[in-house]
């Protein structure tokens, strides 16, 4: 495989230049961004509650990673910048799948590894059938993750309302910025050769933001109710 080989995979870009896709390697600093927010967040909210939030800022780090990596495949734009790029969001589904079964769920953690390992084969199954969609069709490999965030939300919507809801709304701005994702080749004469690409990455950025805050929020929440209930 010629990992140097070059990839136009989006609208913005018209050539192999390092700065052919402006606006779509400018807007992953929204990633950093966010990265840092979070990583704020869970520290002041550690210190505010003595909890334990070690598990957030693993993926805060991997956010501020999935920016440079999305970086590196915007402005070089070649096989192995693609793995740069697909390979922290991934370990970022993973990780946080993990995390959610092990503390929404309050599974032991031998059956969250095995359910996070479980993605790897659910996505295989269900993206050739998401690839048959109109429009969303080209997003098919990302699809079962709001599916995955939807299911987990429904599970909880009894048992823990508050981490339903902050669920909800995630698959929601993911299914919004997935939405702006398949449409940038689709709309590329409209918006002037620019496309909507760009838009994925703010609103994933805030998204996956959002994702952390509403595990951090959960921790807090329910980790101190159980506390005061062993007192």
């Amino acid at each position: 495989m010629d990992w140097t080989r070059p990839i136009d995979a989006y609208c913005e870009r018209l050539g192999p230049g390092l700065w052919a896709e402006p606006v779509n390697a400018l807007t992953n600093l929204a990633f950093l961004l966010a990265a840092l927010w979070s990583w704020s967040r869970l520290r002041d909210r550690s210190r505010g509650t003595g909890i334990g939030l070690g598990t957030g800022q693993l993926l805060a780090a991997v956010l501020f990673v999935i920016g440079l990596g999305s970086g590196l495949f915007h402005t070089l734009a070649n096989s192995w910048s693609s793995l740069a790029d697909t390979l922290p969001i991934l370990a970022f589904i993973l990780i946080y799948i993990f995390a959610a079964t092990r503390d929404f769920l309050e599974r032991p953690v031998w059956l969250a590894g095995l359910i996070a390992a479980a993605f790897l084969p659910f996505a295989a199954l269900t993206a050739p059938l998401f690839a048959k969609l109109p429009l969303y069709g080209v997003s098919a490999p990302y699809l079962p993750v709001p599916l995955l965030i939807a299911i987990y939300a429904g599970l909880l919507r009894h048992w823990k309302p508050q981490t339903s809801r902050g669920l909800f709304i995630g698959a929601g701005l993911l299914m919004l910025s997935l939405t702006f994702r398949s449409a940038d080749e689709l709309i590329c004469r409209q918006t002037a050769g620019i496309g909507t690409h760009f838009i994925w990455h703010l609103l994933n950025a805030v998204m996956l933001a959002w994702m952390i805050e509403t595990w951090a929020r959960h921790q807090a929440l329910h980790v101190l109710a159980g506390k005061a209930r062993g007192r």
